[in-house]
């Protein structure tokens, strides 16, 4: 018996050994159902920004990420109103139908995209692609095509469409916890349909949140020029990694004043995964109406000083909380034993709950501590109330 187990053991370790030199080497020959359904590239991690020796160029950079950075344009139908007049029998009488082909018309907008994967899986901004009919995308290196929309996660303003080309250069995601406030980053796009440009400028903040841009919002700054025709594109660090996509300005004339915003390539590489797999995100949902627990309101509720939380305005009828035994007055406190400092970590913290498991949620009812189960609900598309979770 011992001989025995020691061949199992003996042919199990080599068969793991031939098995790590496949994945290693010849990564093709293992079985398309065995493989992961997207390939993605990631720069190794680094405890400090690179330096370019000698003249500070980015070049390097530039070359190493613009290839990956597409142009996106696209199209759509706009049905304007029918104006009463022609429907009279008089008016038609006299003028015919000259009128009929008058009732629609095409737009065009533009944009700009990342390729993240080989397989032609390419990230942009939701607005970039909503509603189109037709979208093409054109590379760098001069190839054009037309792309599916595979997913869109509208409340992180995300998108993953899909084309099919051979040797597409995939870019190289970054530490991007690794970003700090004073780095430099460059942001690739096409601003204003010019072509592919680069811009400079470095991180003035992160995390930013509160801005009524998305539900759900953790925004890199930059003070890179970001223009119309940007949205979608690539925001790198120095060494060409990808750090973020550029999503948004602050601006009053529609052009650049120095604050752009960018949606970390840690959200996007988890919206595009859920895009890929399910074909939309599902995130997690109680049925609640809350707003931050400033200290008045904790004064007001005879709260201890410095009690954290959120105010539960409103409890949603027959939904998860209101069925859990939550109430509107109560103050949430915590979530499966993880404490809530404001409204967008509740927010975050719920939606990352699995939908259908059972959530412990703790709340203060008039001062004193009270635990409930809470069946987790799924996140209905889009609330109408920024402040409903």
């Amino acid at each position: 018996m011992k001989k025995l187990w020691l061949i199992f053991a003996q042919t199990t370790t080599v068969g793991l050994a031939v098995w790590f030199l496949l994945t290693l080497l010849k990564p093709g020959w293992i079985p398309k159902q065995m493989a992961d359904v997207v390939t993605l590239r990631e720069a190794p991690a680094v405890e400090a920004p690179v330096h370019l020796p000698g003249n500070i160029s980015y070049r390097e950079a530039v070359r190493h990420a613009m290839p990956s950075v597409v142009n996106i344009y696209t199209s759509k139908e706009i049905k304007k109103r029918r104006h009463p007049l022609l429907d009279d029998p008089l008016f038609r009488r006299f003028f015919g139908d000259r009128f009929e082909n008058s009732e629609s018309q095409r737009t065009s907008s533009l944009g700009s995209g990342v390729i993240v994967s080989e397989q032609g899986y390419i990230v942009t901004n939701n607005h970039v692609v909503a509603s189109a009919d037709e979208i093409q995308v054109a590379l760098s290196d001069g190839r054009t095509t037309t792309a599916i929309v595979v997913g869109a996660d509208p409340e992180t303003d995300l998108a993953v469409i899909k084309i099919d080309l051979p040797n597409l250069p995939a870019i190289t995601f970054g530490q991007v916890e690794k970003l700090n406030v004073g780095d430099v980053v460059l942001a690739i796009g096409n601003p204003f349909g010019v072509g592919q440009t680069v811009t400079m400028g470095i991180v003035s903040a992160l995390g930013r949140t509160n801005l009524g841009i998305n539900p759900f919002e953790n925004f890199i700054q930059t003070d890179a020029a970001i223009n119309p025709g940007n949205s979608g594109g690539a925001l790198v660090d120095n060494a060409g990694n990808l750090v973020g996509i550029n999503s948004a300005i602050y601006s009053q004339t529609g052009s650049a004043v120095g604050i752009g915003f960018a949606i970390p390539a840690s959200t996007v590489k988890s919206v595009m995964e859920q895009i890929i797999k399910d074909g939309a995100v599902t995130r997690g949902w109680i049925g609640v109406d809350t707003q931050d627990l400033t200290p008045e309101l904790a004064a007001s509720f005879n709260l201890a000083e410095g009690t954290e939380g959120v105010l539960i305005n409103g409890v949603v009828r027959g939904g998860p909380a209101d069925r859990g035994g939550v109430k509107p007055g109560d103050v949430l406190v915590a979530v499966n034993g993880e404490a809530i400092h404001d409204f967008n970590g509740m927010l975050n913290l719920v939606a990352n709950q699995k939908p259908g498991q059972e959530a412990s949620i703790k709340v203060l009812r008039g001062g004193k501590p009270q635990e409930y189960k809470v069946k987790i609900g799924k996140r209905p598309p889009l609330a109408s109330d920024p402040g409903e979770e």
